[in-house]
């Protein structure tokens, strides 16, 4: 039972009436606390925070609507009117006011700190509550949703600085990817995408695509019927009336110039049929200079069917070449190197030797780069480019 500092005669967990005056009951708390043993002043504590719990609940119950626990919020609303008595100076003003501030503060509080599913910094959180209210009012007034300028010029901010703050309420509430969705026992998580690697191919998928239609007619044909019909090259060289290694040379041309045409910012030109049809590309082409070394520049992929004819062309230059003479070989529009290439600038290398003419590389791409010095090729390169890291 309460003693009679109070004016009644209930028991300590009686409820606070409205007609109650709670600036009376702290203020006489305060006063006869400081007339009372350790003891007794405890247990006069406790009387009055009891008395006062129902004043605390109805604060909390304001918020009954929201998500949150009600049991929550009540301890929290609790937890701050013991705060608001144990700290009350009656010189500093009204009780009710300072208890009331005190708990809707902490409920505050609560709401921001731990109701939201994602760390969300407090200036969002802030905006974000008055940009919710601003978007009521100006509905209500305008008849209409406000635009971004308008919203943003009635909460004092800048659009993209409310419209991040609007972004960032969707982290109150995360949905868990483990959510079952329907009754097959499917997840949220199981209905969202994954990454297409097939996306990163379509590019090159049109590119060639574009390519494949700037090839001749029977080109295209033994392509278009080996890869994409499941044909021999006994099959079709039947069907064509030529032999099966005619075929085979076709099919390298072929691919030979659609790897140069997808590596090279320019589209080469296509090297067109020959009497012989061993004799494919790659390009070549002799600049000679009256007082700097001559330079080859060879265009398209070397391989095995046409490393050979590279040779030959190289090896007649360096025949005609004076004793001293410089040769330097471009393979900068040569994106793939075989090992029969590789051979065959070894090759001329060797016949420059003898003939007394220095011959070397330039201009490699990185690729080509790389597997010249793995196959042996450094020799061939200038000292300044040797030194480079491949």
């Amino acid at each position: 039972m309460l003693t009679d500092h109070y004016g009644v005669m209930a028991r300590a967990d009686a409820p606070v009436e409205l007609s109650d005056d709670l600036d009376e009951i702290a203020e006489r708390y305060i006063r006869d606390r400081a007339a009372l043993d350790p003891v007794r002043a405890g247990r006069l504590r406790d009387d009055v925070i009891r008395r006062l719990l129902p004043f605390a609940g109805r604060l909390a119950g304001r918020y009954r609507h929201s998500r949150e626990s009600m049991d929550d919020l009540e301890q929290v609303a609790r937890l701050a009117l013991v705060k608001a008595i144990d700290r009350y100076d009656p010189e500093r003003g009204s009780f009710t006011a300072y208890a009331v501030t005190t708990i809707s503060g902490e409920l505050k509080r609560y709401f921001r700190d731990h109701t939201w599913g994602v760390q969300v910094p407090r200036r969002l959180q802030d905006l974000s509550r008055v940009a919710g209210r601003a978007t009521e009012e100006l509905t209500a007034e305008l008849h209409r949703p406000p635009t971004e300028q308008e919203l943003a010029a009635r909460c004092g901010a800048g659009v993209a600085e409310v419209a991040e703050a609007l972004a960032s309420r969707a982290g109150y509430r995360p949905v868990s990817l483990s959510l079952p969705v329907g009754d097959s026992g499917a997840a949220l998580g199981d209905l969202l995408g994954d990454a297409d690697g097939n996306l990163e191919l379509v590019t090159d998928q049109l590119t060639l695509r574009r390519l494949i239609e700037r090839l001749p007619a029977r080109e295209k044909r033994i392509l278009l019927e080996r890869f994409y019909g499941n044909r021999s090259q006994s099959e079709i060289a039947d069907d064509l009336g030529i032999s099966q290694m005619h075929v085979s040379r076709l099919i390298s041309r072929v691919l030979g110039w659609l790897r140069t045409a997808m590596l090279t910012d320019e589209t080469p030109l296509w090297p067109g049929d020959t009497a012989d049809p061993a004799q494919t590309g790659p390009a070549v082409a002799i600049r000679r200079s009256a007082t700097g070394p001559t330079r080859v520049v060879v265009t398209g992929e070397v391989d095995r069917d046409n490393a050979g004819r590279l040779q030959r062309k190289l090896v007649r230059i360096i025949a005609r070449a004076p004793a001293g003479a410089q040769l330097e070989v471009d393979l900068g529009g040569v994106p793939s190197l075989s090992a029969a290439g590789a051979r065959a600038l070894l090759a001329a290398y060797d016949a420059g030797r003898v003939r007394g003419v220095v011959v070397s590389v330039v201009a490699m791409q990185p690729f080509v780069r790389r597997f010249a010095a793995v196959v042996g090729l450094t020799p061939l390169l200038p000292p300044g480019e040797a030194g480079q890291p491949n």
